[in-house]
């Protein structure tokens, strides 16, 4: 407890914590990742363990008779995507770390755990560490399980990567299907029959004249098509029904999802479309975002500024586990590393963050008034 790490030693750490495959597909690795960075802390520490649906996770303090409410929390998340096995061998080249997780959000989480070894013991407020092990998969068994389970915060730093900008808001998620049905006739006697597909389609064409598909990076609501689907295996079939998967990111300012219920979204969603198709969401969670006037918030940047970086705000079109902070009030800044490659091929860390990142933290955490 209270003992320093240095990079040196971070980063050796960080070498056998991304060669772990912790994907949703090995348990047995989310629960290794997990004790990987609960060593890392060592002994002393209070340690919650949870687990949903199969996935581990921990929120680690100082010696308490009951769980506080947090003046801060770090919150990090140990499982990546699947890569192929050459991406789980960290190779160094110079300031660039390579391997899957390295970006997103591994090397993060090891510095969010050294911030909190050395200075959960000094300052005078509770620190929390809140370590997941399912936020590729939505956070729903690790953060807001956590969160659900009565976790509470004043205000949270969600690890992951941002170049040491502070990311102070991302879009909610909707994840709907849309199904029309048709009658069934033979694929040569069209008129005898109602194609769901094309039922399908207009309604389709109606909810993407709302939501054209972007070009370039929009601070708006976008709709992904992300697959249509039919029973039929016959081509000389007219498909009596059919069914698309959408796949909608919304921000704060689009009423049509924002403040609604999911009810209230499902009848927006099926105004628009039209009567021909039937409309269920399958997921639906809010956007995040915190107001860049918070002390915190600005004490953070602050941090930042004394680094010699700018502290810029950034808007993120993806979504983390802020956001299930966000839904019981605690505001969250997403605040990491830099890097680039997430989730692709030639992920990596820039090393050369790690540092500043280190040292912004602490003075954020050591400057905070209790």
């Amino acid at each position: 407890m209270g003992e320093h790490i240095d990079d040196d030693e971070l980063i050796a750490v960080a070498g056998r914590l991304l060669a772990i495959e912790s994907t949703a597909a090995h348990p047995d690795a989310l629960h290794a990742a997990l004790e990987i960075v609960l060593d890392l802390l060592g002994p002393g520490w209070t340690v919650e363990r949870f687990v949903s649906a199969g996935r581990p996770s921990a929120l680690v303090y100082r010696p308490a008779p009951h769980r506080p409410a947090f003046r801060v929390l770090l919150n990090a998340h140990l499982d990546v995507v699947p890569g192929t096995p050459d991406q789980f061998v960290a190779r160094r080249r110079g300031d660039r770390l390579y391997a899957r997780g390295a970006q997103d959000m591994k090397v993060t989480a090891l510095a969010q755990a050294a911030a909190f070894r050395e200075l959960a013991d000094v300052v005078r407020y509770p620190l929390g560490l809140q370590l997941v092990t399912d936020e590729e998969l939505g956070g729903y068994h690790g953060t807001a399980h956590q969160v659900a389970r009565g976790v509470r915060a004043d205000f949270a730093v969600v690890g992951e990567y941002s170049g040491l900008e502070l990311v102070t808001e991302s879009k909610g998620i909707v994840d709907a299907t849309v199904t029309a049905v048709g009658r069934a006739a033979h694929g040569a006697y069209p008129w005898l029959g109602d194609n769901a597909v094309l039922r399908l389609l207009r309604a389709l064409d109606r909810l993407l004249v709302a939501y054209p598909p972007p070009a370039e990076p929009v601070w708006r609501s976008t709709v992904n098509l992300a697959a249509i689907e039919t029973a039929d295996t016959a081509i000389n079939q007219v498909p009596a029904r059919a069914s698309a998967r959408l796949d909608i990111r919304y921000p704060p300012e689009d009423t049509r999802f924002a403040g609604r219920t999911a009810e209230q979204v499902a009848a927006a969603l099926s105004e628009l479309v039209g009567p021909e198709v039937t409309v269920r969401l399958d997921r639906f969670d809010p956007p995040h975002r915190a107001d860049e006037e918070l002390a915190e918030v600005q004490a953070l940047r602050d941090a930042v500024r004394a680094e010699g970086y700018p502290g810029g705000f950034l808007r993120k079109h993806g979504a983390a586990d802020s956001r299930h902070l966000a839904a019981v009030g605690i505001p969250a800044v997403a605040f990491g590393i830099g890097g680039d490659g997430q989730h692709g091929p030639a992920e990596y860390a820039d090393l050369a963050t790690l540092g500043p990142y280190r040292r912004a933290l602490r003075r954020f955490l050591l400057t905070l008034a209790p």
